[in-house]
């Protein structure tokens, strides 16, 4: 089972338990990501080291330690619940014993969403349905200021997309879908089981 495999390979306990909820309207329960499901993505998606990726919703951290074990790429996690992300950070800690990472290529930050102030490296974005449209259309806001000052390529990767974001992006901005990864097995009986990457180009 991945799941086992990943957590013990990475030193880490990331999983999540139903009841783990952020009692919010706009942001949704903590639910990690399937490994199985990261492994396909990245079959078809390609990460550079040289990327910076940032987990919007990161809860305990299993995206960003996944990429920086197999791409060795830097990442930031956001996550507004505190006991989340002191497990990250506890996570964080059991990672860095086992790997020689440095600890300044994989960040935490206990903040809303909005609130995160993107930093001119920020290329790649990550959303597993962590938050309403109306947090997601402030967060978009603030990428695409950075853009602004700092021209580059962007990226959104998103997995169990809502209908709602994809109507906003598709409907309100310049951002394109360039690639769609459908899970094996699952996309068959839920059309929500895959990965959707829109791209800003540098034009």
């Amino acid at each position: 089972m991945k799941e086992d495999y990943y957590e013990e390979l990475l030193n880490i306990n990331t999983k999540g338990t139903k009841g783990e909820v952020n009692h919010s309207l706009h942001y949704h329960p903590y639910e990690p990501t399937p490994y199985a499901a990261l492994d396909e993505l990245f079959k078809h998606y390609e990460v550079q080291s040289s990327d910076y990726i940032v987990d919007f919703g990161c809860g305990k951290g299993r995206l960003n330690f996944y990429l920086n074990y197999k791409f060795k790429v830097p990442v930031v996690g956001i996550e507004m619940n505190k006991a989340f992300l002191d497990e990250a950070i506890k996570n964080r800690d059991s990672y860095l014993k086992i790997t020689n990472r440095s600890p300044e290529t994989i960040q935490f930050h206990n903040c809303l969403a909005e609130d995160y102030k993107i930093q001119n490296v920020d290329n790649r974005f990550y959303f597993f349905n962590p938050f309403s449209v109306q947090i997601f259309m402030k967060v978009l806001n603030n990428i695409l200021l950075s853009v602004e000052l700092n021209k580059r390529e962007i990226d959104l990767i998103f997995y169990y997309a809502s209908d709602d974001y994809r109507y906003y992006l598709e409907q309100h901005t310049s951002f394109e879908l360039i690639k769609e990864v459908p899970l094996p097995k699952l996309y068959g009986k839920n059309t929500y089981e895959r990965f959707l990457i829109y791209r800003l180009s540098r034009a």
